[in-house]
Parts: C-alpha cells; structure tokens; sequence
C-alpha cells in the first residue's frame, strides 16, 4: 500500500515523502542513503504516516502536506499521535 509520510530531523526541520514501504524508507533515511535532504539531519524519526489507496493518491497528498505550513504540519502531527 502507498504511505505519504512526514519524517523530522535531527535539527528540528520536517521531511514529507511517499513510499510503498515505510519501514524500510525510514530506515534508509537513516542510513543516508534515501534523500539528500535528510542525509545531513540525521538521525529522522516518523512522526506522521497517512495509507492511501492509490499511487496516485499518494502522490497528491504528499503534494498538499509539502504547501503545509510549519503550524498546520504540526497540528496534523499531534493528530496522529
């Protein structure tokens, strides 16, 4: 199933992706190896995760999260928690 998902960082900043595999995506966020963003910043930890149903779905959420503003981003952070 496609995950759109929100990582944060090591120095506090926030990192929205999509994937088929959370697991495994973080764990390769944390191995420097997934995105160059978060390659500086870690440690990340998983603070928000949305299934979806389609790829395309996925796609479009993770759009709408990166307009986010910090605020909102955490506000549908403490959502999930």
């Amino acid at each position: 199933m496609p995950y759109v998902y929100i990582l944060r960082c090591i120095d506090q900043t926030y990192y929205t992706g999509y994937t088929t595999d959370l697991t495994r995506r973080v764990d390769q966020h944390n191995q420097g190896i997934a995105s160059r963003y978060t390659r500086g910043r870690r440690p990340v930890e998983l603070v928000y995760s949305e299934e979806l149903s389609t790829k395309s779905l996925a796609l479009k959420r993770e759009i709408e999260i990166k307009k986010l503003k910090r605020p909102q981003k955490e506000k549908l952070i403490a959502s999930y928690t």
